[in-house]
């Protein structure tokens, strides 16, 4: 079980980011005492902190500089301060990730499952992916985008996943269909051109009528 630890000094955000991340079974804990945040990332030696940058005594980047003095351990930066200047500061003092106020609680999720895969290569173990707020949970077929979730059948998945995991990326036709032949449905040109556009209108109803952009002659992306 990954340990993950919130260093936020209101305690409210604090407490829902650690009842959210444990719903997805994470071990999670918050300081509640900031003269040595240091040391208690010392003591606590979590897989990852979560660090707000307004803080009591020190802020944020003066603790991240002592954390990185003995520990390479993983920093998100969660801050209302998400001008690109603190942005630079946050990553130059040795932050991964930064995460704007107020953020959706799936989309901190997301990018902390990805986080810790890349960090720790924990295979398996990630169940969502995550692109520009979009949030596809593995576990249960659902996409999430803004604090509305629709469900996905079989194919709507497939198709979905494949084209977050290559976010950026044209996905061919043949390829998706590929994917969508793993099920014990014969899927031919027609079919997946009705797929695309049933898909698409469940994504309208989130709000993401050009989520999925069509490159004619080429195949399906999301940008």
């Amino acid at each position: 079980m990954h340990k993950i630890l919130v260093v936020e000094d209101d305690l409210t955000i604090a407490r829902t980011i650690s009842e959210h991340l444990g719903q997805w079974g994470y071990d999670t804990a918050y300081v509640t005492g900031f003269q040595d945040v240091a040391d208690q990332v010392r003591r606590a030696e979590p897989h990852l902190v979560l660090l707000d940058i307004a803080l009591p005594f020190h802020n944020g980047f003066h603790w991240c500089g002592e954390i990185r003095k003995f520990s390479k351990v993983p920093i998100i930066f969660i801050s209302s301060a998400s001008d690109n200047m603190n942005i630079v500061l946050a990553m130059n003092m040795g932050g991964d990730d930064f995460i704007a106020k107020p953020f959706d609680l799936h989309v901190l999720t997301a990018k902390v499952g990805a986080l810790l895969r890349r960090t720790y290569s924990f295979q398996g173990q990630v169940n969502i992916l995550e692109h520009r707020g979009v949030v596809l949970n593995l576990s249960d077929a659902t996409l999430t985008y803004r604090d509305r979730r629709i469900e996905l059948t079989k194919n709507d998945f497939r198709i979905v996943q494949i084209l977050m995991e290559n976010a950026g990326r044209i996905v061919s036709r043949d390829r998706i269909m590929q994917r969508l032949w793993e099920s014990d449905q014969f899927i031919d040109d027609n079919t997946l051109t009705v797929n695309i556009a049933r898909l698409r209108k469940k994504l309208a109803e989130l709000g993401l009528e050009q989520w999925i952009v069509t490159k004619k002659g080429l195949g399906y992306m999301v940008e």
